[in-house]
């Protein structure tokens, strides 16, 4: 897919790793709708990306609230026009430090699960009519490695990226040869605040750069013979295929 052009949508884009692929894509020519809860911070991102030449619109919202999905997926509608690239990068940790599920509160683990499947699958309901009607369009799902291995204090967390790894798989099933397409991928261990926020000892120097996975993910959304429903670990992903 030549991103040249086409309408795109990041939500969690104020920070970190959507902060770093807006930047990317707008390179490449793309028309970005950029979400975040974050009012100051997202039009950061927004201005920046204008300043030096690229598209790029602000949309203040939460998705994790069920009232403002629908206002998100008509705001990038009527700011890009068609969203031909969807990527569900918006996460919750839930209160940090980080928890025992024995401890994680029931009303955390709700807060997570909203902003980290529901709103996401709220959102692709919302947007995949039109990607069906036009017979083309990508969903991208960030995941994490804690959505496979069974990480003490990461709970919620693991819980909702794991959920977000089979929905993005059964979507993918239900709709294969429709042209509208869907894959997983985890990013790693990154240099951001929500991982500083969550592993606060870490060696930040053991890290990857954002801008960096950003990079390869831009590659991913860009190849069209990556499988229906795959999930890809950006670490082990080369864009020589």
């Amino acid at each position: 897919m030549d991103i040249h052009g086409r309408g795109v949508l990041i939500t969690g884009a104020s920070r970190g790793l959507g902060a770093a692929l807006a930047r990317v894509l707008a390179r490449q020519g793309a028309r970005l709708a950029l979400v975040a809860r974050g009012e100051q911070a997202l039009d950061e991102v927004a201005e920046a990306i204008r300043a030096a030449g690229g598209e790029a619109h602000a949309i203040v919202a939460d998705v994790g609230a069920k009232d403002q999905v629908y206002a998100i997926a008509g705001a990038a509608a009527s700011l890009v026009g068609e969203v031909e690239v969807l990527v569900h990068n918006a996460s919750d940790l839930g209160p940090v430090p980080l928890a025992l599920l024995a401890d994680t509160a029931c009303e955390d683990l709700e807060r997570v699960l909203a902003v980290n499947v529901v709103g996401p699958f709220r959102l692709t309901k919302a947007l995949a009519g039109p990607m069906l009607l036009r017979q083309r369009g990508l969903v991208v799902h960030v995941s994490s490695d804690a959505a496979t291995a069974a990480y003490p204090r990461w709970g919620a967390y693991g819980a909702s990226k794991a959920a977000l790894d089979h929905l993005a798989r059964i979507w993918a099933a239900e709709l294969d040869g429709s042209g509208v397409r869907f894959f997983g991928v985890d990013p790693g261990e990154m240099d951001t605040a929500m991982h500083a926020a969550a592993v606060p000892d870490a060696d930040r120097r053991s890290l990857a750069r954002p801008e960096e996975i950003a990079c390869k993910l831009a590659q991913m959304i860009g190849d069209d013979t990556i499988p229906n429903g795959a999930r890809l670990e950006a670490a082990a992903w080369t864009a020589a295929r």
